[in-house]
């Protein structure tokens, strides 16, 4: 029977997550979104690892079924074989060879289920020298050149958070290849084992910066690029009142409507093509937005067409007209980012809550077809909780 149009995109798939942090949660929060049934296995008794223990407020894992299981337990690991067979999909976070050790491995689990889409999350991958050791996403991100090439010249590199590694590189292109794997599967009958490594999607990031090193375009050294705050007319300006302010007038014509609002010209500011004029140019700017408060470049740039924006603090953000209307944002006390891309047809609300380990342990033995007599032992003997 053909799928409803306006069902979620990936709605009618299930995959198994193995909770963990960071990366791993950020894919399974993005196929929840967008419709996926995602079953998190936890540790009975687990912590919210960012929510200090309120579990509504760590969004990442919404939309999940969660089930407390002791995988240390005489059964356990057989248990979660059977939901595995269930499954279309499986994620897991944890260093190379641990599933494995668990009795939970890629090769074992396709045994079982040849159609499972087996995604792996890790820092430096499955394999290579260094493969086995700790790292968070600031290691990743210097190991690819891109922790390099972000900050100001003669400073130290600086770090967009850990949106570049862990969310950017890490969880978006797990995601990726477990919807990928997850179409080939559907196609073939037989899955695949994904191994998605943030040090190899920070890199595929750099892909354009790699292209324009090769074409003698880009230099190494920070803020001598268009796009790395080299050049003056792309970059960020305090205001008066301490606000900040973007400007990204990089194309002729935005640059022109940026001059118009601005009341210059370009022998006010010299050719932009010549170097030399730059550190000029740089404090002629400086002064100019300096000398008003970050509204008043608002109202005046804001609805042009000067490449602008405001820098917007998370409060702010949700509170911004543009982002009140399009719907980024819930309009709760604490709000969350939605669901993203949306589609034309597809629906993608917000899913639901956030659950506390265990909610939906007994619901989730039932609907894999385990026997009340079994689900009751199971609980008894501390395997699920």
């Amino acid at each position: 029977m053909p799928m409803d149009a306006s069902a979620p995109p990936l709605a009618g798939l299930r995959i198994i997550e193995f909770a963990g942090i960071g990366p791993g949660p950020f894919a399974g929060m993005m196929l929840a979104d967008m419709g996926a049934e995602i079953i998190r296995i936890e540790r009975p008794g687990a912590s919210s690892p960012t929510a200090q223990g309120d579990y509504g407020l760590d969004f990442m894992a919404r939309g999940r079924k969660s089930l407390a299981l002791n995988l240390k337990a005489p059964g356990a690991v057989e248990l979660a074989l059977q939901l595995i067979e269930t499954a279309d999909g499986l994620i897991e976070g944890f260093r190379p060879g641990v599933m494995e050790r668990l009795g939970l491995g890629p090769d074992i689990c396709r045994a079982r289920n040849p159609r499972l889409v087996y995604g792996r999350m890790t820092g430096w991958g499955q394999d290579g020298p260094i493969a086995h050791t700790a790292g968070h996403d600031l290691n990743y991100i210097a190991l690819t050149g891109a922790l390099w090439a972000s900050g100001e010249a003669g400073q130290k590199p600086s770090f967009p958070l850990n949106l570049l590694g862990d969310f950017g590189g890490g969880g978006m292109f797990l995601a990726f290849g477990m919807v990928t794997g997850m179409l080939k599967a559907a196609r073939s009958g037989q899955g695949d084992v994904v191994d998605a490594a943030i040090v190899d999607g920070t890199s595929a990031l750099m892909t354009m910066i790699y292209s324009r090193r090769a074409m003698g375009v880009w230099q190494d050294e920070r803020q001598s690029n268009a796009l790395d705050g080299g050049v003056p007319w792309y970059g960020v300006y305090e205001c008066a009142d301490g606000g900040w302010i973007t400007i990204g007038s990089l194309e002729p014509q935005f640059w022109a409507v940026l001059l118009n609002k601005l009341n210059l010209t370009e022998a006010d500011l010299g050719d932009r093509k010549d170097r030399s004029t730059w550190p000029a140019m740089r404090a002629k700017f400086t002064q100019i937005f300096k000398a008003q408060p970050r509204d008043h470049w608002v109202a005046l740039l804001q609805d042009t067409d000067a490449c602008f924006a405001p820098v917007l603090s998370p409060a702010e953000a949700a509170a911004h007209p543009h982002n009140q209307a399009r719907g980024i944002f819930t309009g709760t006390q604490d709000p969350q980012p939605m669901p993203a891309p949306r589609f034309a047809t597809s629906q993608t609300p917000l899913p639901d809550r956030p659950p506390v380990p265990g909610a939906h342990s007994r619901q989730v033995l039932e609907e894999a077809g385990i026997g009340p007599d079994d689900i009751d032992t199971y609980f008894r003997e501390g395997t699920v909780s």
